[in-house]
């Protein structure tokens, strides 16, 4: 099974990726955790690029070029090979934040974005989306908060980060039986609670629980 996470920033996805991998691994099951962009040696390489506050005149094409090289090769080097060995892999963010970033929030053409994004990850499609509902107000703040490192996705306009949240809205209405939306504002037990069911439930209806 394929497990991907989605959200704004703030959201809650580092907390809650680690909290479903060890529940999983609790119960026997061969499960890796990743995030995009990074997760290997050239996409952490990447990932530096687009995130250093130094590389403000970064295009738009230019960063979602990279965010594509950075998902081509996690795709090859860890989520494919270990989905073919019957493992879990849940990855922090993916392909739906390049439709939602790059193409909602920057205003990218949507059928480039798609065209793209097949050749990066040979067609992976996730088996489950957890979207992490909040505010963008609500997440900037708490991210500001958290002391964590501000980098350049960071440091982008309110709206942008409205537009990006409303991308979201249009993809999940597209897809709905791929994604699941968990209201974000709940304690970290709650959010996590209604993430272990929801995968549970899944792999249940898959005979692999």
């Amino acid at each position: 099974m394929f497990i991907t996470f989605e959200g704004p920033e703030g959201s809650g996805k580092s907390t809650q990726v680690p909290l479903l991998e060890k529940h999983l691994a609790s119960k026997g099951f061969d499960v890796v955790a990743v995030r995009e962009p990074g997760g290997t040696p050239i996409g952490d390489q990447v990932r530096d690029v687009l995130h250093d506050m130094k590389n403000q005149e970064m295009h738009p094409h230019t960063e979602l070029l990279l965010y594509s090289a950075s998902r081509a090769q996690i795709v090859a080097q860890v989520i494919r090979p270990h989905l073919e060995r019957g493992g879990i892999v849940i990855c922090d963010r993916y392909a739906d934040s390049t439709m939602a970033y790059q193409g909602y929030g920057r205003g990218l053409a949507l059928d480039s974005l798609r065209q793209i994004t097949q050749f990066a990850t040979g067609g992976l499609v996730p088996d489950l989306t957890v979207y992490l509902d909040l505010e963008p107000e609500v997440g900037l703040n708490r991210r500001n908060a958290s002391g964590v490192e501000w980098n350049r996705m960071d440091s982008q306009t309110l709206d942008f980060y409205r537009r990006v949240c409303d991308g979201y809205q249009v993809l999940i209405a597209a897809d709905p039986t791929r994604w699941v939306s968990i209201d974000a504002r709940q304690s970290v037990e709650a959010i996590s609670s209604a993430i272990i069911n929801t995968v549970e439930a899944r792999l249940r209806a898959t005979s692999r629980l």
